[in-house]
């Protein structure tokens, strides 16, 4: 969950029929450009309730299916379908080329968000092929579905020993239920994968090289397909930028304090509106007010509409809803809190809508699907140590100073449990020139990760967008027009800023107007 959380979670086929359906599928796929079938476009609309669908269709957008090998290794094998959905450029006298997206998670589906970054490229769209393709085993692809009883195995390591006990026997329990549901896929998910599927896709479409936007852990994807396919990409931009080197030993170690400088943030956002919220007068108050919460789901837990809120939860509940940093985002937050001050007083309160919304996704299967993929990614390309005792040490290390997000940030995953990845991570150590885009902020890829990427990468540029706490910034939902224009205006000539450059925070929902300042 570092790098996003899921945005969509429809997902259509249980287990056993997603492994039968994939598995089933032994074509061989072409090994050449030359033998490789175009894609056969279709509608976009799976069924009457696909709205998505609906709107990519009535925006001129077709779907495909680009079969690929399950293993890599051997294109006469098994194999699968990843799905794709185009939107060809309208002004093809002046056509750029292919702009392929991706949205982050690992896992988060591409295809029924590429309308909003068709928005965000303004006029310029009509200028790009704008291709989503969603990952295999992600979005409208058959996904690994392991029938957790839980969308995530993100949880806090507790206040004791007992605690983080408790939490390894439920890692190993969802490790253990992926093994039985879906032994046969997980050696085959990840970005090594995904980065070879993206370039059969590149071939499928006709294209020598392909421009690509990469948000969070698409940043790390762009940078693996760069690479393992040196040469393929035009013009590139990441946005929540993840230097590979940092995503060791495990996904989330090591970023307790952006996380608390991003809640302190909105503590001094919600004080000023006590009267409102009624969660303190200054920030210290407000902060106060969350610890307090903490420590009585550690001593007493309480409920919430019908789920138990206890010291493995909440730290939870409070880090999912970091990475906004826009007045709407800051009241739903006060609001979830004010909802657990309540419960915390009384024993019990009923979940207000960003609750209701959160909780199911903690504490039922409801989008088991999702979590399984995404962990799927996680273990094969930030698999951790496997003793459990390692990070046992970091959780006792890390919760004296950081007592809210210490315990969450160095927990222990599934992954120690899981089968080990089949190849070492990718070492990125080429040059490609990139437009790169952080918050100085930002909690979930801190952004001394993008100062480190930048730097290994000397041809590229950085926009810093200033004492912002935003995860993933281009695009119309901050509303930055300094990012937003800068960012356009690489796509639609290919030529990178002369300097870096630093734009300044949206601080409300209207769009930002100041100009852009070059760094020197």
């Amino acid at each position: 969950m570092r790098f996003t959380c899921g945005k969509d979670t429809r997902v259509g086929l249980g287990a056993a029929t997603a492994v039968a359906a994939l598995l089933a599928l032994t074509a061989a796929p072409p090994s050449t450009a030359a033998a490789r079938p175009a894609p056969a476009w279709h509608s976009c609309v799976r069924d009457a309730q696909d709205t998505a669908g609906q709107e990519l269709d009535k925006a001129g957008a077709r779907c495909a299916e680009v079969r690929v090998p399950l293993d890599h290794t051997r294109p006469g094998g098994p194999s699968l379908t990843v799905a794709v959905a185009r939107i060809r450029a309208t002004d093809t006298a002046h056509r750029i080329g292919a702009l392929v997206v991706n949205e982050g998670g690992p896992a988060d589906p591409v295809i029924d968000y590429l309308l909003e970054r068709r928005a965000a490229l303004g006029d310029l769209a009509a200028r790009y092929d704008l291709v989503g393709v969603d990952p295999r085993f992600a979005g409208r692809n058959a996904p690994i579905d392991c029938r957790w009883p839980t969308s995530t195995y993100f949880r806090g390591a507790g206040e004791d020993r007992a605690g983080f006990d408790r939490m390894t026997a439920f890692q190993r329990d969802l490790a253990a239920k992926c093994r039985r549901d879906a032994a046969a896929l997980l050696p085959y998910a990840s970005t090594r994968d995904a980065a070879r599927d993206l370039d059969l896709v590149r071939t499928a479409l006709g294209e020598r090289k392909i421009s690509y936007l990469g948000i969070s852990y698409g940043t790390y994807l762009g940078e693996v397909y760069t690479a393992m396919f040196p040469g393929r990409t035009d013009r590139m931009v990441l946005d929540g930028v993840h230097e590979p080197g940092h995503l060791a030993p495990w996904a989330e170690y090591g970023t307790e304090e952006v996380n608390e400088n991003a809640l302190r943030h909105w503590a001094g956002w919600a004080a000023p509106r006590d009267a409102a919220y009624g969660l303190g007068a200054t920030a210290d108050a407000v902060l106060a007010t969350v610890d307090h919460i903490r420590t009585t789901a550690a001593r007493r837990p309480f409920t919430v509409g019908t789920y138990r809120i206890d010291e493995h939860v909440l730290p939870v509940l409070v880090y999912g809803v970091l990475g906004d940093d826009l007045a709407r985002g800051d009241a739903d937050i006060a609001v979830m809190v004010g909802t657990l001050k309540r419960a915390a007083e009384t024993g019990h309160a009923e979940p207000d809508p960003g609750l209701a919304e959160l909780l199911p996704g903690l504490f039922t299967g409801q989008y088991a699907a999702y979590g399984s993929t995404q962990t799927a990614y996680l273990c094969a390309d930030t698999p951790g140590p496997r003793d459990p005792e390692v990070y046992r040490r970091a959780v006792e290390r890390s919760r004296a100073a950081h007592p809210l997000f210490g315990p969450v940030l160095n927990d222990i995953t599934p992954c120690p449990f899981w089968p080990a990845p089949r190849e070492r991570p990718t070492v990125v150590a080429n040059d490609v020139p990139a437009l790169m885009v952080n918050a100085t902020g930002d909690p979930r890829v801190p952004y001394s990760e993008a100062l480190a990427m930048h730097a290994k990468w000397p041809s590229s540029r950085l926009i810093t967008v200033e004492d912002s706490y935003r995860h993933a910034v281009y695009g119309l939902a901050y509303g930055s027009a300094c990012v937003n224009g800068a960012v356009n205006a690489y796509l639609a000539d290919g030529r990178l800023p002369g300097a870096d450059l630093t734009c300044p925070a949206a601080r409300d929902d209207v769009p930002s107007t100041r100009p852009v300042r070059q760094v020197p």
